[in-house]
């Protein structure tokens, strides 16, 4: 269908001024500490750091990459949540001690990965070496140029157990140099301060290298190679700019701070000649016809109160229209085509609404039924057939379960959506509205299958399943393990368990919590989204293997 009716927007905002006003209310509340926390994660490790930063004359990771992108361009951070609540017995690590995203130089789009030497003189933490992975790997796979600003002491010592052997661990970051330089995407290196041990395989596995006087590169510092065999050498002279650029031929452009060295990666960045892209063609841009900031009154803050997701795409995508495909098929699912900043997309939705037809059995909002999964499977396999990027919207609770639903083939009919999503060759962003829970998480494209981006709202909730349910749950289990020891509970002491378990459960399923272990990309605000979507799309069409990639999805079970 063409942009939703004007009855239907209406009916969502018909609601009682009271209402419209309690929701705003708490949306307010709940942007304005996503924007607090975000000002006090960019402070990196503090004001004191930020200074002993400056008096070495060097810049924060921050301001030298407001210095490397085009002005009036945006930086589009990509997990500046990582390691949210994590590590405070070490003091905690802001954004896992680096700065990842994606930037234009010289109109060029690149992935910058910038350490953060205020961070624990930008040592690597376990998150450290999963974020840089994953901007490695969306870098990888959409062929951006790769921007390392190095300027950190190492490993993390007291967590290398947690840093070092895996196959997602510190050595998977030089893995992805090779494979990155090996598929033909440029990598431009700059040694902005320290660059030790293990790390000083990274710049040398990139394509240029630049180093700032004071820097120093090296496989053990001074003190190190004091211990080891005894040799007493300065850092200058061990591993300094002038011994790289001069004797050992390491580096490639030695400059005198760090304005130069970024000067000088622009001008290298702008000498980099253009790759093919995907084909996939844009069209003019259109803005919706309905206001973002609707959706503060009719998408609730607090979970399980009906919407129309149709009114959410209204107000993301260009000229609001969104031609539904199947529309009075398998209902809880929305599919259907649209633009988003000029580019075509496919959008699969969960639909909040309850639909209740007479003579038939309801439907609730927000379930994946047989039929709302055949009809994802379809549209999602006629979208790889004509190169349509896709657009997953979460609000889900699952598959819908019970005797009419194992008779109607659910499982098969989960199994095959799940196979389409993972064998898709186009490229994939999901956005998590509401709730992502269970299996309904993998239907719709969640982090393990591969999304080349994956964002969430505030009030998105991450889990195996919603968590009055799963406190339940849990309070069933622990009881009977106590009873089994002999210990019976009264109803007080089982009050207050359930309490202590839903809280615990309650902050795994923030997306706080998700957004620090990486599990989406970026917690962005409601009124972001189109922007980041069209900002996203930029990115996922610069890869030409779309072109020739050919959907195979097996044996599909019917």
């Amino acid at each position: 269908m063409s942009a939703p009716k004007k009855d239907i927007i209406q009916s969502s905002l018909n609601t009682s001024a009271e209402k419209q006003a309690v929701s705003r209310e708490k949306w307010k509340q709940v942007c304005d500490e996503i924007q607090r926390i975000r000002a006090q994660i960019s402070l990196g490790g503090g004001i004191e750091s930020i200074s002993r930063q400056h008096k070495k004359n060097r810049l924060t990771a921050g301001e030298r990459i407001n210095l490397l992108i085009d002005k009036n361009t945006t930086f589009n951070e990509i997990g500046q949540f990582a390691a949210f609540g994590m590590y405070e017995e070490w003091g905690g690590a802001a954004s896992a001690g680096v700065v990842c995203g994606i930037g234009v130089v010289q109109s060029r789009l690149c992935m910058i990965i910038a350490n953060d030497a205020t961070v624990k003189a930008g040592s690597f933490f376990p998150m450290t070496a999963k974020k840089v992975i994953r901007a490695q790997t969306i870098a990888y796979e959409n062929y951006l140029p790769v921007i390392y600003l190095v300027d950190s002491a190492g490993i993390f010592l007291p967590l290398q157990e947690d840093v070092f052997p895996d196959q997602d661990d510190f050595g998977r970051i030089f893995y992805l140099n090779a494979r990155i330089s090996a598929k033909g995407i440029p990598q431009i290196t700059a040694i902005m301060g320290m660059c030790v041990a293990g790390g000083a395989y990274l710049p040398v596995m990139t394509d240029k290298i630049l180093m700032t006087e004071g820097s120093g590169l090296f496989l053990a510092g001074p003190a190190l190679v004091k211990a080891a065999i005894g040799q007493v050498i300065s850092a200058e002279d061990l591993g300094g700019a002038e011994m790289h650029s001069a004797i050992s031929g390491t580096v490639d452009f030695k400059e005198k701070d760090d304005p130069s060295a970024l000067e000088r990666i622009r001008k290298l960045v702008s000498q980099m000649g253009d790759n093919e892209d995907s084909g996939i063609r844009r069209n003019k841009l259109l803005s919706p016809k309905y206001p973002i900031a609707d959706i503060y009154d009719f998408f609730s803050y607090e979970p399980g109160i009906p919407y129309d997701t149709k009114e959410i795409i209204a107000r993301l995508v260009d000229d609001s229209e969104f031609i539904e495909y199947k529309k009075d098929y398998g209902r809880t699912i929305l599919c259907g085509y649209s633009r988003i900043g000029g580019y075509s997309v496919g959008i699969v939705a969960n639909q909040k609404q309850h639909i209740m037809e007479k003579g038939k059995q309801p439907e609730f909002g927000g379930v994946i039924y047989t039929e709302s999964a055949d009809k994802a499977a379809r549209f999602i396999m006629d979208c790889n057939q004509n190169k349509i990027p896709l657009l997953f919207i979460h609000d889900v609770n699952g598959f819908m379960v019970g005797r009419d639903a194992e008779h109607s083939g659910i499982i098969k009919a989960g199994a095959k959506l799940v196979n389409v999503v993972s064998n898709s060759v186009v490229p994939k962003i999901s956005l998590i509205t509401g709730g992502s829970f269970g299996a309904g998480n993998y239907a719709m494209c969640g982090k393990a299958y591969s999304p080349n981006f994956i964002f969430a709202w505030p009030s998105a909730q991450y889990a195996v399943m919603g968590g009055t349910q799963a406190a339940n749950t849990l309070l069933d289990i622990k009881i009977k393990q106590l009873e089994k020891d002999g210990k019976k509970l009264s109803e007080n002491e089982k009050n207050k368990l359930l309490i202590s378990i839903k809280k615990t459960y309650d902050n795994q399923s923030d997306v706080k919590y998700a957004a620090g272990r990486l599990w989406v990309d970026e917690i962005i605000l409601p009124e972001e989204t189109r922007e980041r979507l069209i900002n996203s799309l930029k990115v996922v069409v610069k890869n030409p293997e779309i072109k020739y990639k050919k959907f195979n999805a097996g044996v599909l079970q019917t």
